[in-house]
C-alpha cells in the first residue's frame, strides 16, 4: 500500500510527471475608505494573482474597477467560509495564486479570514503578507492616549449581558483599549461602558479616511451626550483609556 505522503505527491504531478508547487495566499490590505490609501505592491499582487478572495464582493469591485484591475473575484466570508475554503486551499494546492482582501483594511483582523489562513499553514502552502491601512493602527495613531502598549478585542458581544461581563473582565486592563462596535447598538456599547467600566477619556473614530470622517475625544458620558441626539452611522473604531490613567486624571 502507498503511503499517504506518496498519494499526495502523485495527484500534484502534472502531465510531465514533475512535482507541482503549491501557489501562494497573498493576504492583500486594502483602503478602510479613501481608495488611493493602498500600496503599489497591493496593485500589482491583485493584477497578477489568478484569483481574489473578498469578503463583500461588491466593496472589492469598487477597488477593482477604480484601478482597472480584471482578475476574477470570488466571494468569501463567514457564511460559505467553510465550503469555500476548502475549495481555495485545493486550488492553491493546485498551483493557483489567490489574494485574501477584506471588507476594508487589514485581512484577518476581526474578519472570516481565520479558517483560510488556518488552513494554509496546515497545508504548508506559501503565505505572504501585503501590508497596508488598518483601521486599528489608525484610530489608535490619532487618539492621543499611551499606545506604548495597548489590547485589541474587536467587537464584543452584540448582547447586552454577555457584553457587560466581557468589558468587566477588562475594568482592571492597565492597557489603552481598542474595539469596533456596529452603528446599531452603538448607543447600549457606551451605556454599558459608563456602567461597567466607569468614566474614562475615550476616543471614538467613524468613517477614518472618508468624506465624513469624524474623531471624537472626551469622556464617556460626554460621548453618550453626543450621540444620543444623533443617529449613528457607519462602523466605529473605539479607543479607550486604561484604569491606570483614569485613575491618574
Amino acid at each position: 500500500m502507498k503511503s499517504t505522503s506518496l498519494l499526495r505527491k502523485e495527484k500534484l504531478k502534472n502531465p510531465q510527471g514533475k512535482i507541482k508547487k503549491p501557489g501562494t495566499l497573498y493576504l492583500v490590505s486594502t483602503p478602510i475608505g479613501n481608495l488611493e490609501d493602498i500600496t503599489l505592491r497591493a496593485l500589482r499582487i491583485l493584477k497578477e494573482v489568478d484569483l481574489i478572495a473578498a469578503e463583500d464582493t461588491r466593496q472589492t469591485r469598487r477597488l477593482l474597477t477604480h484601478y482597472n484591475i480584471q482578475t476574477p473575484l470570488t466571494s468569501y466570508f463567514e457564511g460559505n467560509q467553510q465550503m469555500k475554503g476548502d475549495k481555495l486551499i485545493e486550488r492553491l494546492k493546485a498551483g493557483e495564486t489567490i489574494a485574501l482582501v477584506s471588507d476594508a483594511g487589514t485581512p484577518i483582523i476581526s474578519d472570516p479570514g481565520y479558517p483560510l489562513l488556518r488552513g494554509c499553514i496546515d497545508a504548508e502552502i506559501p503565505i505572504v503578507p501585503i501590508p497596508g491601512a488598518s483601521a486599528v493602527v489608525t484610530a489608535a495613531s490619532i487618539s492621543g492616549l499611551p499606545l506604548h502598549n495597548f489590547t485589541f478585542e474587536g467587537f464584543l458581544s452584540p448582547k447586552s449581558g454577555k457584553r457587560k461581563r466581557q468589558l468587566s473582565v477588562l475594568a482592571d486592563e492597565e492597557r489603552t483599549l481598542i474595539l469596533f462596535e456596529s452603528p446599531h447598538r452603538f448607543r447600549r456599547f457606551l451605556e454599558d461602558v459608563l456602567e461597567v467600566l466607569g468614566e474614562r477619556d475615550i476616543v471614538i473614530t467613524r468613517e477614518l479616511t472618508k468624506r465624513f470622517e469624524e474623531i471624537f475625544r472626551g469622556n464617556v458620558s460626554e460621548a453618550l451626550d453626543k450621540f444620543r441626539g444623533t443617529e449613528p452611522r457607519g462602523e466605529f473604531t473605539i479607543v479607550i483609556a486604561s484604569k491606570r490613567r483614569s485613575d491618574d486624571n
